[in-house]
Parts: structure tokens; C-alpha cells; sequence
């Protein structure tokens, strides 16, 4: 079964354009049905463009308030038709009026092993507590930050030696494949939050 995602980006879209990608090759039964920038000049926007996918971009004065905002965004999602909601690389959080749109099925990709290192600076903050072992976490988001059912997660053992910008290059390669293999699994039906909010693939 194929599913229609919406994209919500604020930056570069590396993680678009991995899932765009994985849909032109037929390894993923998803469309895109619509990218939502918080910011105007997100590169994000132009690949998504390319791809001809529709874009939005919300202003600052909206952002502003931040439920304004997202209702804004969930009446346009839903108009959209969309499944999921996928955040990459979007660097504001979601609120109610997203989140009850979409229960369940608002998803986020953190680059740590939650529930370590959260927050915006997840990488840096790895690499200066000086760990082995960091990673991705693919999760549902909820009302708090970082948190929500975690779907998937994959480890990376840093190596000795390693610049915080090779820890970077090297977590960005790992997303980029295990987050469209996270949305194949959504596409598929295979993904079920339990009772006690713990997430089971079937």
C-alpha cells in the first residue's frame, strides 16, 4: 500500500531528498504530497520543487504564535490528505493541533540513541561527552521534546580520532537510509504502538 507523506523541513532537506530518492527508485510506496519550510530559504524547498512537489512557507509572524501556526499547518496537511507527517530536519516542535490531526503519526528523526542526548545540538553534545557509541533514533513525536515511541534506532561506533564533523557525516549517511527503511515499514502496516506506548513491528 502506498501512503502520502508531508514533509515538514527548515534547512538543507538531505533527508527529502534521500526519501524522494528511495520513492523514484521504487524501494519505498510513498508520494509526497506536500513540503511545509519554517523558513523561506530552506534549501529543502528547491529539491522539493525540482521533484514537483508542492511547498509552503509559513512566515515569521505566524510562527509567532506557535498554535496559530499549527493549525495552519494541520488544516493544510489534512487537505493535502496526507498519512504521515514527517519531520526532517525541522527545527521547531509540533503542537496539539498536528499532533491530535495526526495521532501517531507525526514522525521524527533525532541524530542520538534517545533517550540520550536530546535537544538541537544532539551531535555536538555526543561527541564532547566523548561516548563509543552514539546513533539515529526514528520516533513518533508527541508534546515533549525528543521523546514519543521510538520505532527504530541504529548504532554507530565512533572511531578514535574522529572531527565532530566526521561523527556528522557519518550519522547523516546512516539516516539517510534508515528513515525511508522506517517509512517503508509505516507503508507496509507493520508499525503498532502498544498500550504501554511501546512500539512493535510486526
Amino acid at each position: 500500500m502506498s501512503i502520502k507523506l508531508g514533509v515538514l523541513l527548515s534547512g538543507s532537506g538531505t533527508n527529502l531528498q534521500a526519501i524522494i530518492d528511495r520513492i523514484a527508485e521504487g524501494t519505498l510506496d510513498a508520494t509526497i504530497e506536500l513540503v511545509i519550510s519554517s523558513r523561506a530559504s530552506a534549501y529543502g524547498l528547491k529539491r522539493a520543487e525540482a521533484a514537483g512537489i508542492q511547498t509552503m512557507t509559513l512566515s515569521k509572524e505566524l510562527y509567532a504564535d506557535p498554535m496559530a501556526a499549527d493549525e495552519v499547518i494541520a488544516t493544510m496537511l489534512r487537505r493535502a490528505g496526507v498519512d504521515y507527517v514527517i519531520m526532517a530536519g525541522y527545527m521547531r516542535m509540533v503542537h496539539e493541533p498536528i499532533l491530535a490531526a495526526f495521532p501517531n503519526r507525526v514522525v521524527n528523526l533525532h541524530p542520538a540513541l534517545l533517550p540520550s542526548f536530546k535537544g538541537a545540538h544532539a551531535i555536538q553534545d555526543a561527541y564532547d561527552y566523548g561516548v563509543k557509541v552514539t546513533g539515529v533514533t526514528v520516533h513518533f513525536a508527541d508534546d515533549k521534546y525528543d521523546c514519543g515511541p521510538i520505532i527504530a534506532q541504529q548504532a554507530l561506533a565512533v572511531e578514535e580520532g574522529w572531527t565532530v564533523d566526521e561523527l556528522e557525516a557519518h550519522i547523516h549517511e546512516i539516516e539517510h537510509v534508515l528513515y525511508p527503511d522506517t517509512i517503508q515499514l509505516l507503508a507496509e502496516g507493520r508499525v503498532h504502538v502498544q498500550p504501554d506506548g511501546k512500539v512493535k513491528i510486526s
